[in-house]
């Protein structure tokens, strides 16, 4: 066989790997550790849902209310004089929550406020999983604490399916917005989602959590 075709016919095989000094093979990359759980989940499991079903006397551990989302949104009344609003604010909440915002429309028209139906008036995003649970421990333990006088939140904003609802003044509170990077304060509204079955559990899951609710209740 001539050298020209045992050169076509080797063509598409892949070079073997260099050896390294001295001759001995260069050992494979080792594969990258996956990230571990968020450290709340982790405590939640552990000792929450665990406390909690002692507490109530839950028969089974699927019972045990839990977070299943969180929705933050930031409405934008001023992007009908302000054009580059909506678009600082997708950055901001981005920033925020780690995840791409979606762009809230009208569902109707109103005149009184020149909205027409079909027109963006707010961003949004909800978080499920490790986004969620990020955010969370984020919320409770930096960004609420550094609200000015800070006194705790209210236990009483919660609805009959066992959903809390919370304002945030300013997106400085979070630590992940750089200050001269934004060009007004925005506030933006916070919900999080439980399977609670009712107002009493699903308060008594974020007390445990580490929301900072007003009156001296248990963290957890």
């Amino acid at each position: 066989m001539s050298a020209q075709r045992r050169g076509k016919r080797g063509a598409g095989k892949a070079a073997p790997a260099a050896p390294a000094p001295g001759g001995v093979p260069a050992a494979p990359a080792a594969p990258q550790a996956p990230a571990g759980p968020p450290r709340l989940l982790v405590r939640y499991r552990k000792q929450i849902a665990p406390a909690l079903q002692q507490e109530f006397g839950y028969g089974n551990p699927m019972q045990v209310p839990s977070l299943e989302k969180i929705v933050l949104n930031i409405g934008l009344g001023e992007s009908l004089q302000n054009p580059k609003a909506m678009e600082n604010a997708q950055r901001d909440l981005a920033t925020i929550s780690g995840q791409h915002p979606v762009v809230t429309k009208a569902k109707r028209s109103i005149a009184g406020f020149k909205i027409r139906r079909g027109m963006a008036i707010g961003v949004m995003v909800t978080l499920r999983g490790r986004r969620m649970w990020d955010f969370f421990d984020r919320l409770v333990n930096a960004a609420l604490p550094r609200t000015r006088d800070f006194q705790g939140v209210s236990p009483d904003a919660m609805d009959e399916r066992g959903n809390y609802s919370l304002g945030i003044k300013e997106q400085m509170l979070f630590p992940e917005i750089d200050y001269d990077s934004i060009d007004r304060a925005r506030g933006l509204g916070v919900t999080i989602v439980t399977s609670a079955r009712n107002k009493g559990e699903a308060r008594r899951l974020l007390q445990m959590l580490g929301m900072p609710f007003t009156g001296g209740q248990d963290r957890g």
